[in-house]
């Protein structure tokens, strides 16, 4: 028990969060970098203010980059304050170095990472008192009050601090150790990592199955057959027929042809409801019908969360409730039950809410639930629109987790004629179920194949077996057969978790990262390798290409965290992978030939330089290391138009001065510098803006300008 006159110091990881846990817990005396209360003073964390130390830490000369000091594989893992956000550091340092603070309480994000912020706070700042865990699933008031009320003690996330450790060691050990081989290596920044590899291995694997694909004509015959239409179909099943004399030898034989129903089958289908969302789902679906990445979902949840406090917490692995929140459900419910929901919520709430296994299950919940609305009253208005979208995503899949299952009735119809089989599917809705909630929206994954324009959703008539049929027209229809799709953000992000790299709290960060590295790009929603990636995915280490090496050290770190796995075998066999991976690309004889070398050469030594592409347009840069000149080369768009294409052409300089071109045509056209030729749009800015400076002075000077301007277009 503490005395009266000690106080509660609580490390919130943001200070958006640590003023809502101040509001909320009575805390109204702020300062600089604290807000402080007569029980507890709430400060924050800014993110990480505590990291692994860098190679130059524990010995000087390794600031400099150079292949026979590899691998770096320190004994002991030293920890530093980090330069940036060292300010905070010193007062949350000076707050639990008080005299009056008699316990901590970490209140920062309830997961792994969060977690690892605080420890390494706490063994910064040697703390020796005791300590207590908030871990709470939204951010309302209610929420939070609860979490005060029934706070957990620090040892019990003990093995969580340790696998969050391993994780943080392991990618310092092999991300580290290999990106400076690969680099001094091969001349060029060449980035490699425990996940972003491996994944970038599966996108260039989607693309060498690309070009690997040889397209082929294949014909199909759809018969139609009076009541209904019909696809041939082979002895395997498959309506393609690759060989076109032989679709026209079936044309003949079938045209005018009469059969019979050989097979009439009908059955009940019955579609259960979506799972509630993890982060993955949520991220897939919001790729897939909102156009959103991976990254933006998150930025705009985290919104949700924490500032609207309209969601519960967005880094979570579950898609399932825990039976102690069976009460809060219906008022959750009735939180959302506004606007275009109303209609679908309301009369949920008039009787006992249906709780299958798909719903609450707590086998299937580790540190956080799904992600469902809070009690937080709605205010739409309130919302930007790409708020308003992700919210309307989650508010859906929750209100159909109370809707019942969608059935229809299937019917499946084998036609002989002529010794040839034809096939067709009819479907009829009986109850839209859950399907109601989205107005008609499709949430099934695209469909994939050749048969997708089959018409298994055609509407087909009374029929019975044994009933005759005549054949009464039969066209052959030709297609191609299509190559692998490149990923989309939702496909890669699937495949990732299928194959356990990352958690869902990384990934979006990992597909950001290849990007920012230059090895891959976007390219409407589909991620295409850059030439930068084609080569680093060769020059890697072998067993970094392949997710298994990952997936299996992810593995390791989830039985840590749940106690079932130690620590110090885990990062001994890291340590050994570090240097195994080193040892290979010391060995290798390839070569590394930059892809984005620009024709412009260095003012300072005459070295072609290479384009980066930046947040903030194109950055030349010369590779050269004695040198380091770089100048930016945004691209200017100019007023004057293509020919052409009439698009607008970009703004450029060279030797003989400024030029226009447009990229699409590869139209140049020179400017004449001499010229006194002003546009009208030029002329306006010029008199407005000299009109604006001299209104303290009266419009004269503005008349005489534009008189001026006036007498200058008549001359020309």
């Amino acid at each position: 028990m503490l005395n009266e006159t000690m106080k509660t110091l609580v490390l919130a990881e943001k200070p958006s969060v640590a003023r809502e846990i101040a509001r909320v817990m009575g805390s109204h005396n702020k300062n600089k970098s604290y807000i402080e209360g007569p029980k507890y003073v709430v400060t924050w964390a800014l993110g990480h203010l505590v990291g692994l130390a860098e190679p130059e830490d524990y010995d000087g000369k390794l600031g400099t980059w150079a292949l026979e000091d590899l691998p770096i594989l320190p004994d002991r893992m030293k920890l530093k304050v980090l330069r940036e956000s060292s300010h905070q550091y010193k007062a949350v340092q000076q707050l639990m170095r008080r005299p009056d603070i008699g316990e901590l309480i970490v209140a920062t994000d309830a997961a792994r990472e969060g977690e690892l912020l605080a420890r390494w706070i706490i063994d910064m700042v040697k703390w020796t008192k005791p300590f207590q865990r908030l871990w709470i699933s939204s951010q309302t008031d209610k929420a939070i009050k609860e979490g005060f009320a029934t706070l957990k003690p620090g040892s019990q996330f003990e093995r969580l601090y340790h696998s969050a450790r391993c994780r943080a060691e392991a990618d310092w050990m092999i991300g580290l150790n290999v990106t400076r081989a690969l680099t001094c290596k091969f001349g060029s920044p060449l980035s490699a990592g425990r996940v972003q590899t491996p994944t970038l291995g599966m996108i260039m694997q989607r693309e060498k199955e690309i070009l690997a694909f040889r397209s082929e004509e294949y014909s199909q015959l759809r018969v139609n057959l009076g009541k209904f239409d019909a696809l041939w179909r082979g002895a395997n099943g498959d309506s393609r027929i690759f060989d076109a004399a032989k679709a026209k030898e079936l044309q003949d034989k079938l045209a005018g042809r009469s059969g019979r129903i050989a097979k009439l089958k009908k059955s009940e289908k019955s579609v259960p409801h979506p799972l509630a969302y993890d982060l993955t789902e949520l991220q897939r679906d919001a790729n897939r019908l909102l156009g959103f990445s991976a990254k933006q979902t998150s930025n705009v949840l985290q919104r949700l969360y924490e500032q609207h406090k309209l969601v519960t917490y967005p880094r979570t692995d579950s898609r399932y409730l825990t039976s102690d929140m069976a009460g809060t459900l219906k008022e959750r419910l009735s939180a959302v039950a506004i606007g275009p929901y109303a209609s679908l919520a309301r009369p949920l709430l008039r009787g006992a809410l249906p709780l299958s296994k798909r719903v609450v299950d707590d086998s299937k919940v580790t540190d956080h639930h799904a992600i469902i609305p809070t009690e937080q009253t709605v205010f739409l208005n309130a919302l930007s629109t790409e708020e308003r979208k992700l919210y309307d995503l989650i508010v859906r899949r929750f209100i159909s987790l109370f809707f019942g299952p969608a059935r229809f009735d299937q019917v499946a119809v084998t036609v002989e004629v002529a010794g040839e089989t034809l096939s067709a599917k009819g479907t009829t809705i009986k109850d839209a179920g859950w399907r109601a909630v989205y107005d008609g929206q499709t949430m099934d994954d695209e469909e994939d194949g050749e048969d997708a324009d089959e018409g298994g959703d055609a509407k087909l008539p009374e029929l019975r077996e044994g009933e005759s049929l005549e054949v009464k027209q039969c066209r052959i229809q030709t297609g191609r057969t299509s190559p692998p799709k490149r990923y989309t953000e939702a496909a890669l992000l699937t495949q990732m978790e299928k194959h356990g790299l990352g958690t869902p709290a990384t990934r979006a960060d990992i597909i950001e990262k290849l990007i920012g590295s230059d090895t891959i790009e976007r390219q409407g929603n589909l991620l295409h390798p850059t030439g930068k990636g084609k080569q680093l995915i060769e020059l890697a280490p072998a067993d970094l290409r392949t997710p298994e090496l990952t997936a299996k050290w992810e593995a390791e770190l989830e039985r840590i965290a749940r106690g079932q796995g130690k620590p110090d075998p885990f990062l001994k066999g890291i340590r050994d992978m570090a240097k195994e991976l080193v040892s290979g690309v010391k060995a290798s004889d390839a070569s590394y030939v930059p892809h984005n070398v620009s024709a412009s050469h260095c003012p300072d030594c005459g070295t072609r330089m290479l384009e980066k592409k930046t947040k903030r347009g194109l950055l030349l840069v010369c590779p050269n290391e004695d040198c380091g000149y770089r100048r930016s080369d945004q691209q200017q768009l100019s007023n004057r138009r293509c020919p052409q294409c009439h698009k607008k052409m970009l703004l450029k300089e060279g030797k003989a001065g400024k030029y226009v071109q447009c990229l699409p045509c590869g139209l140049t056209e020179t400017l004449n510098k001499d010229s006194k030729h002003m546009n009208k749009r030029e002329q306006q800015r010029l008199v407005n803006q000299f009109s604006k400076q001299q209104e303290s002075m009266g419009n004269s000077l503005g008349d005489l300008l534009k008189a001026a301007m006036e007498k200058q277009n008549k001359s020309d």
